[in-house]
Order: structure tokens, then sequence, then C-alpha cells
């Protein structure tokens, strides 16, 4: 069965928390600017502009490292309320055009325009208007794009940054899909997209001679996600109603690590990630637990929790500690975590 063809946009603002600090403050356009926590405090790089881009410096970055690569970069601290405003002023845009938008963080989201009348129903011309709005309203800019699907919108949208609009027209997706890289599919990390590249696979088009059941064999549940991607597949619906649940960072190993110590030694940079998630997801205030992930050698897993309403390395050492004994074996992924209070569908944007 063919299924009706959709029309998707996902708008993402440019280096959203950087470019609103430089609205405010116009002096600071045109310098290397980050937003993020000191670098004496082991704070991380929450985003940036594109000005210290040009030095190396990005998103989820330790900050002391972002000053080395970029010795006259201005750092401020997050200012979220200010974020928010913003983030409801972009949202309340979006549902002008539709009621069916799902955010992902304070700015990014995707819209389902299938059923949209504004501008005779075009997904371009609305992409273009809302664009023109946030600029006229927020006083920033935003990239999009528009596809059939999410997948290909999401790709999209990054596609012509900063200030940008992409658009995949349903006869051009087999060719636009064809190159990616495999890097680019949801779900391919390091270490998928390495072993993908061991086996000569390094774009999208390399994919497709494999078949589903020689996928499921290398790759398990995720062969089905390469099978279906690969082809410019994906039939997940635009949820109006997503309401995130949890905030997390994982990180999978080329090699195992091999004991407690060294893993408690991988627990500040996963801290540091999940910080700059949980900032940029809006959801410091929401924190109702704590927890640790663990994936052994053996491909067992285990989680560790507690209830806790801030972010404590202490707490997720002991965490990560009770997890470990658990089977005090090589560890082969660790990930980190927060789970949200349920009251928070108002004011949380979730994050992708």
């Amino acid at each position: 069965m063919t299924l009706p063809l959709k029309k998707i946009i996902h708008c993402d603002c440019d280096c959203f928390y950087a470019s609103i600090e430089m609205r405010d403050n116009p002096s600071l356009r045109g310098r290397p600017l980050a937003v993020g926590g000191r670098p004496d405090q082991r704070g991380v790089v929450a985003t940036c502009n594109y000005e210290a881009r040009h030095f190396g410096v990005r998103s989820a970055m330790p900050m002391s490292q972002a000053v080395r690569r970029c010795p006259g970069l201005i750092i401020l601290p997050p200012s979220m309320e200010k974020y928010r405003t913003a983030s409801r002023q972009i949202l309340a845009i979006y549902r002008d055009y539709t009621d069916l938008v799902e955010p992902l963080s304070l700015d990014e989201a995707f819209l389902d325009v299938s059923r949209a009348t504004q501008h005779h129903g075009s997904a371009t011309l609305i992409a273009q208007d809302i664009r023109a709005r946030i600029a006229a309203t927020v006083g920033i800019t935003a990239s999009a794009g528009v596809a059939p699907n999410k997948f290909l919108a999401k790709i999209a949208s990054d596609w012509n940054k900063p200030d940008g609009l992409h658009v995949v027209l349903p006869e051009q997706v087999a060719g636009f899909v064809a190159a990616l890289p495999v890097s680019r599919l949801f779900g391919v990390g390091k270490v998928t997209a390495a072993k993908l590249h061991s086996m000569g696979i390094h774009e999208c088009r390399d994919l497709l001679p494999w078949s589903l059941p020689d996928l499921l064999r290398h790759f398990g549940k995720l062969g089905n996600s390469l099978y279906q991607l690969c082809r410019g597949i994906d039939r997940r619906d635009v949820h109006a109603s997503s309401e995130r649940k949890s905030v997390s960072v994982e990180e999978t190993y080329v090699r195992d690590l091999p004991d407690l110590d060294t893993c408690l030694a991988e627990l500040p940079p996963l801290l540091d990630a999940l910080t700059q998630r949980t900032a940029r997801a809006g959801a410091g205030e929401q924190i109702h637990k704590l927890y640790v992930k663990i994936r052994f050698a053996d491909f067992k897993v285990t989680t560790a929790e507690c209830v806790g309403h801030a972010l404590d390395a202490g707490v997720y050492r002991q965490l990560l500690e009770t997890a470990f004994q658990r089977r005090r074996m090589p560890v082969r992924l660790l990930g980190v975590g927060i789970r949200l209070e349920d009251t928070i569908a108002e004011q949380q944007l979730g994050l992708f």
C-alpha cells in the first residue's frame, strides 16, 4: 500500500542562544561568542556563533578547550528565561500554520503542514513565511528543511545553514538520500559508522544492495532502520502532544572499559555533555530522578537511579558504583541521564 505523501517542515534556529545574545547586544556581532559554563569550572559550550566555529569551537566542547582554540572568545552564561521567552514566541508562530507541531528543543521543531491552507498549501512558501516572521518578531534567523518525511526534513534544514532553506521534492528523494554519508543516518554513531566503513559502506547508495536479513544479522535492530532510511523511508508521524520524559547521554566505547576506576574516569565528560543537553532542553527545573545505565561486555544492561532534583557528580559516582557491582565485568557502554516531572508539558520542549 502506498502511503499518502506528507509535507513536513523542520525549523531550526541558527546558534540560538548566541543569536539571542547578539540580538540584545549588537556589539557582539562579528566577534567569536560562546554561551556556556566557565572554563575554570569545567564548563562546556552550550552553543556558539559562526565566528567561533571558524576557530573549531563547537557545542558540547569543554570551554577550556574552546578558549585554547580561540583565545579571544567571549563567554556568556546562559540566560534560560530569555531563551524560553523567545522559544514561546517561535512556537506561537508555528501554530499559526498547523496544530501538528512537535518541539524537539527550545529552538527546533517539526511541523506537519500537509493540510495547511496558507499559501495555497505550499510547504515551501509556508517555510519561507515562518522564517521571515521569526526574523521580524524574534530578531534572529532560522533555517528550514521541507521534505516528505521527518528524517529528510531534518537533514535538509542543515543543508543551507545559516539562514537557509532547502526543499527535497518527492521525485528528488532517491538521489538526495543516495549521496548522503551513512554517518548522517539516525542511530549511527562513531562506532557504528566505523563498522560500516570497514564493510565498504560510506554512502547510502552503498547500503542499497544489502538485504534486510543481512543488515539485521550485522546490526541487530538498527539494521531495519538502516534498510529504511537509506531508501528515504520514514513513517514517523509528527506528534503534537509529544512530551519529553528524560534527557540522557550515552557513549559506546571502541574498547571495553576494563574496571570500575576506568568507568569512573569516563564519568566527567558524560556529565558535562548531560549538563549541556539539560540546559539546551530547558529542563533544569524539572529534574525528578538521576540515573546511570551500563551495558556490559556480554550485552547485559543494568540501570541504577535515585530521586534527585539537580545534577550531582557525587550521586552519579555512587550510582555508577552500584550498577557496576551487579556484574563486575568490562563495560562497552555508559550512559547518564535524568528523568523529568510529569507536569512539564507547557515549559519542557524536549531535546533531539
